[in-house]
């Protein structure tokens, strides 16, 4: 049987592009477990790009005396010396079997020619850039499933709409709610049990109850916000993002299949029942009210204004008023 190599497990060299720090470093992990799975003995090796001294590239890449397979990860390519940039390009045209060479670039201007040259030398680049928000509930659902546990997509979607965007805290209340359901698929409540504390998810619940034209039920959560001391952004931001996805979901081609529409309008494809009847409530004059309040209360929270609080107020009567506009 023919011995595996480097080159079997990661292919040609990898360049990982992209500011995401959490992102990148999940992928150079992955690369370097993958190296380790191959060869247990494999000799991991990692340094800055600004340490690379005349020759040290060659070094690090030589064959080593003690393990079989190499993995050599170069970290912060942008600050890379000029000296350096020929042999990495002669070796990405022609790399040796049992080194797997990762580079990372930070991302940013400094470098970028750089990076074309390797890309034009055959370097295989992998992206380290944030996920939309539509697209984070599917990457929560897998990282549950990772953990060995269930979780469905509405589940998944208010864990989003609970701890936010930052993948990286997703990662983490992933992993908590994997290990403490072990035995269990992770629901929506459990989600709200775990996370309905947090200030996201009570701007969510404002905005739901205004847009859905529920006064007493808006106001409430409204005076429960400030008690709670969240901040006004969040409430305005979540107002707003709630009659964005409203205006999407009402100027999307007509016939879509709810896959594509849910692309289309940026949303989990089981929101779309919801968004549908949100939506039913609403004329395009009275959203056009309603945004334009939005993103002056927007303005207000962020200094415009005094009163944050009664910014908020006000959005939310003029949320209810253009309701009712035909």
């Amino acid at each position: 049987m023919a011995k595996t190599t480097a080159a079997d497990v990661l292919g040609v060299t990898t360049l990982v592009t992209g500011a995401d720090e959490f992102i990148a470093e999940r992928t150079i992990d992955a690369l370097r477990r993958a190296v380790s799975k191959a060869d247990a003995d494999a000799d991991i090796s990692e340094l800055e790009a600004s340490e690379l001294g005349p020759g040290a590239f060659v070094e690090i890449t030589s064959p080593s005396l003690f393990a079989s397979m190499r993995c050599v990860v170069i970290r912060a390519l942008e600050n890379l010396p000029a000296d350096a940039a020929k042999p990495i390009l002669a070796y990405v045209s022609a790399p040796a079997p049992d080194v797997a060479l990762v580079l990372h670039h930070t991302g940013g201007i400094k470098g970028k020619a750089l990076l074309d040259q390797l890309r034009k030398a055959g370097a295989a680049e992998v992206k380290a850039t944030p996920l939309k928000r539509w697209e984070l509930a599917t990457w929560v659902a897998a990282e549950v499933r990772g953990h060995k546990a269930k979780i469905d997509e509405r589940a998944a979607s208010a864990l989003v709409d609970s701890v936010g965007e930052d993948m990286r805290a997703l990662a983490g209340a992933a992993d908590q709610l994997a290990a403490d359901c072990a035995d269990q698929p992770i629901t929506e409540k459990v989600v709200r049990q775990y996370f309905g504390g947090r200030a996201e998810v009570k701007g969510f619940a404002v905005a739901d109850a205004a847009i859905n034209g529920k006064t007493g039920d808006a106001f409430e959560q409204l005076r429960w916000a400030f008690a709670s001391r969240v901040d006004p952004v969040l409430i305005t931001s979540a107002v707003a993002g709630g009659l964005r996805g409203i205006a999407r979901y009402l100027a999307a081609p007509a016939g879509l299949l709810d896959g594509d529409l849910a692309r289309e309008v940026g949303v989990p494809a089981w929101k779309l029942k919801s968004l549908g009847a949100q939506s039913r409530g609403w004329t395009s004059r009275g959203l056009g009210v309603a945004i334009q309040a939005a993103a002056q209360a927007d303005a207000d929270v962020k200094g415009a204004a005094g009163d944050r609080l009664w910014a908020c107020e006000r959005l939310i009567i003029s949320v209810l008023r253009a309701r009712a506009l035909h």
